[in-house]
């Protein structure tokens, strides 16, 4: 499966972007997508993710009650709305795909063997 992200912009502190994640192929009843951010100097970290069976989500207790993880089935697009952001926030952000991976690795950025290009996120304060 291919995956392009796309969304990433510069945004003030408080501000919102949706990133959205489309893949070549229907992915919402056998691929789990995850978001993952890297910021200069650090190593990727996860984000967010939507599991393949039941959609059941799942996010990093840094963005939890801003950022929200949906799944548009008929698009095979997979999104990241993102509320409240902070300049901690700023990185590129990817998103990946596993048809594989199981729940408690799914924070593990290599049980994802699909990924997009990134997209740029900056908050300035």
């Amino acid at each position: 499966v291919q995956l392009q992200a796309s969304g990433g912009g510069s945004v003030h502190t408080g501000g919102s972007l949706r990133l959205s994640c489309a893949a070549s192929t229907r992915t919402s009843s056998r691929y789990t997508v995850a978001w993952f951010c890297q910021a200069p100097g650090k190593e990727r970290e996860f984000v967010a993710g939507i599991m393949r069976s039941g959609g059941r989500s799942y996010y990093e207790d840094s963005v939890k009650g801003r950022f929200v993880i949906s799944r548009d089935s008929a698009k095979n697009t997979v999104y990241l709305q993102m509320n409240s952001l902070e300049p901690a926030d700023t990185a590129v952000y990817y998103c990946a795909a596993s048809a594989t991976v199981i729940l408690s690795e799914q924070r593990n950025d290599r049980a994802y063997g699909y990924w997009g290009q990134g997209t740029q996120v900056t908050v300035s304060s």
